[in-house]
């Protein structure tokens, strides 16, 4: 038995890295997957013929998360498409960093709209199908820096900690309608982002983490799994982090 057989997921930002790896892993097991991208749509073409050879249905919307309206419009596209939505993986997000005192108000702005923003937007465009169904898995993704900060990216860990207050909120208020709400804290995980980076950086950042490796996007992906199925039926409002025991 596979563990979302029949469950409908959005993923936002899934073209490419952590997105990718949920999209693949969710269809793996079962999942009907609607994934947005916001440029790369060739990408985006590749991942839905992927998904469609598993065996599941899936699409590509090309939507822009950080945009209450077009976020509204995509939910009620695919409430009317697949009938349902039972998931809601909010994981796009971008990065602008530089030390608080090179920071300008732009980059401050737009990482808050993209990576925080854009969880209130989606949340919002599918509780209105979830509380109709009665039921709700909504899996918002933080990382290690929301939990710990990290010098130079102020912006971005304040974005990533506002997801983490946000998600226990919505937990207390969906909670009586079977709606459960949890983030995903990733630590260092390996990408083509990070495959970009000096190797001697990357093997540094290794060399610290009790794991002594960096994570997959299915590392991260298999925690998500657990938290979109009905294994994770009593638990809502948690952080998890997914990072090697790098907070440990």
């Amino acid at each position: 038995m596979k563990l979302l057989e029949g469950k409908t997921a959005i993923i936002t930002g899934a073209s490419r890295g952590i997105g990718r790896g949920i999209a693949q892993v969710f269809a793996a097991q079962g999942a009907n997957i609607a994934f947005t991208y916001s440029s790369s749509v060739e990408a985006a073409n590749e991942l839905e013929k992927e998904l469609i050879a598993l065996g599941v249905k899936a699409k590509g919307y090309k939507s822009n998360a950080a945009s209450f309206d077009e976020a509204q419009k995509l939910a009620d596209d695919v409430a009317a498409e697949f009938g349902s939505i039972d998931v809601l993986v909010n994981n796009a997000g971008i990065t602008k960093d530089n030390l608080l005192m090179r920071i300008t108000e732009e980059d401050f702005d737009t990482v808050i709209e993209v990576n925080l923003k854009s969880v209130f937007n989606m949340t919002k465009a599918v509780q209105r199908t979830m509380l109709k169904q009665r039921k709700g898995s909504i899996i918002n993704m933080s990382s290690v820096v929301g939990v710990k900060g990290n010098a130079g990216q102020t912006n971005y860990a304040a974005s990533k900690a506002g997801i983490i207050g946000f998600s226990k909120s919505v937990a207390l208020e969906l909670g009586s309608r079977n709606i459960r709400s949890n983030v995903v804290a990733p630590g260092f995980i390996e990408t083509e982002m990070t495959a970009k980076l000096d190797e001697e950086v990357v093997k540094g950042w290794r060399a610290g983490i009790p794991l002594k490796r960096g994570g997959t996007p299915e590392d991260v992906a298999n925690v998500c799994v657990f938290l979109a199925s009905d294994m994770s039926a009593y638990v809502t409002g948690q952080t998890l982090n997914v990072d090697g025991g790098m907070l440990t």
